[in-house]
């Protein structure tokens, strides 16, 4: 049946094949993580300090890795983040007396690194992986909304199953089944993927790590905070506030916000046509701007709820599922656009550079995550939100208005 399949999406289904272990096993390791140290007694700011290297090896990674991927080539820098995935895992199967505040920090780099490698690979090799031809801008618009899309859903599935195997075999087996699972992957992935998939014609200077392009910075600059404003809350206050407020116990906590994952990563696939794609529409700046004010009110609502204690759980419910469909268009937009913007033949350093502002969001918003919810509880960590997401409204203002805003009746 493979060997029926043209030779670009034979690649297709190995780069979001590797991808999808890789997240499978990165959203289960957020939800143990969170819980298990929880559970010992660690306050919401000692818990955001657990990540606060996965994210800054996360900024630099992004911004080192998209000159290694042009440099070495896709298949490389997304095979070597497979495998330091699989170290920092295989570092968290110490007995817990030893699983310090320091070595799960170092663990926790380790899967940040591997984290970006693997997700810059996967995001540039779609831009590659595309025919060149009328419509390719649709199908570009399709592949990478399939690709984040069936990913986020694939994270929710993590948060459920980090949040399950951690009642079921404890954390020491928990970590031990996503080794071996991942490993399969890994090898599967160094024997099938192309060898030179996105290596550069001309050798890059390391200087060309710092994007070029205005799109590319009003874009980097606007994704740094919309994913700050998701982070501000979703990281650390949530899992901690559902727990402690609503008495929920590992299952829900991992149940629920598996389940918000999964609809967003749905919500994100099927983002080309929520934007109009099939009457013609391709998204410009415009839509960034729009759909950023859009989000801007669900945060704001939930915190008026939570500040004035008017049906709180319903409210952070359902506004959660609203800001969760809207994320995702939002950064469904922003996976399009970079890979849009992005130059053929210096593509890694662009999405690297763009999803090092990304990695640069989170960090800002886990620290704030923790530290905002600790000290002003989950309605300030709320309007936070709501103040960045108008922000990356107002940058997303110069963001170029797409040159093929309407595409060619032949590619409908």
């Amino acid at each position: 049946m493979l060997a029926q399949l043209s030779p670009q999406i034979r690649q297709y289904i190995m780069v979001t094949g590797n991808y999808w272990a890789f997240t499978l096993t990165d959203g289960a390791l957020r939800m143990l993580v969170v819980l298990y140290f929880h559970g010992l007694g660690y306050s919401p700011l000692a818990i955001a300090m657990l990540f606060i290297f996965y994210e800054v090896f996360g900024v630099v990674t992004n911004l080192i890795g998209g000159w290694l991927g042009a440099r070495l080539g896709l298949n490389k820098t997304m095979n070597v983040g497979l495998f330091i995935q699989i170290v920092a895992l295989s570092m968290l199967l110490l007995p817990s007396s030893f699983l310090t505040v320091p070595w799960v920090m170092a663990a926790q780099a380790l899967s940040g690194i591997a984290k970006d490698l693997n997700k810059m690979s996967a995001k540039s090799a779609i831009k590659l992986l595309v025919p060149n031809s009328t419509g390719a801008e649709s199908q570009l618009y399709k592949w990478v909304a399939l690709l984040t899309g069936s990913k986020n859903a694939l994270k929710g599935v993590g948060f459920f199953l980090g949040g399950a195997l951690l009642s079921l075999l404890g954390f020491s087996g928990a970590v031990l089944a996503m080794v071996l699972a991942l490993s399969t992957i890994w090898v599967v992935s160094v024997i099938y993927l192309k060898k030179d998939l996105g290596k550069a014609k001309n050798t890059p200077k390391f200087t060309a790590i710092f994007a070029k392009s205005r799109a590319v910075n009003y874009l980097s600059a606007a994704r740094m905070f919309l994913f700050g404003a998701r982070d501000i809350w979703f990281v650390v206050a949530l899992p901690v506030f559902l727990t402690t407020q609503f008495a929920w116990d590992h299952w829900y906590v991992g149940g629920f916000l598996a389940t918000w994952v999964i609809g967003y990563g749905i919500v994100q696939s099927l983002a080309p046509k929520i934007t109009g794609k099939n009457k013609g529409v391709m998204p410009d700046g415009r839509h960034a701007t729009a759909w950023a004010l859009g989000l801007s009110i669900t945060p704001a609502l939930i915190a008026l709820s939570l500040t004035y204690n008017w049906h709180v759980e319903t409210l952070l419910i359902g506004g959660l599922l609203a800001f969760g469909a809207l994320f995702a268009v939002n950064s469904a937009l922003h996976s399009y656009l970079i890979v849009s913007y992005a130059s053929e033949d210096r593509v890694s350093l662009d999405v690297g550079f763009y999803y090092m502002a990304n990695a640069m969001g989170r960090l800002i918003g886990t620290v704030l995550s923790g530290w905002i919810y600790q000290d002003f509880g989950l309605a300030a960590c709320l309007w936070l939100s709501t103040l960045f997401i108008l922000l990356a409204a107002l940058i997303s203002q110069g963001l170029p208005k797409h040159p093929r805003a309407k595409l060619h009746a032949s590619s409908l």
